[in-house]
């Protein structure tokens, strides 16, 4: 088999908690552990060189084309006075091999 044809896409997550960015690749339909990678603690985002290379060490890379989408959600549900997370997203696909 090609490795275009084995490689599979998943999304990949970031967010930030306790001051430490987090990445991690969501693998719906597996019973794998999901991958992640923390940043250290640090106050600005990590650069898009920063999260490829996170990407990389976990197997994966963005799919052609793909861009980060960033999205907000709250600490607590429903509740309009909780702090703000911001969280960020990204098409990946598994380099052949990690996950089948």
């Amino acid at each position: 088999m090609r490795e275009q044809e084995a490689a599979r896409e998943f999304t990949a997550q970031m967010s930030v908690r306790d001051g430490r960015w987090r990445l991690y690749v969501v693998l719906l339909g597996t019973t794998e552990r999901w991958p992640e990678f923390t940043f250290g603690r640090r106050r600005a985002v990590p650069t898009l060189t920063e999260r490829s290379r996170a990407l990389n060490r976990l197997g994966f890379e963005p799919v052609a084309g793909g861009a980060w989408a960033w999205s907000e959600d709250s600490e607590i549900p429903d509740d309009p006075t909780t702090a703000v997370m911001l969280i960020a997203a990204i098409r990946v696909r598994s380099r052949a091999g990690v996950v089948a």
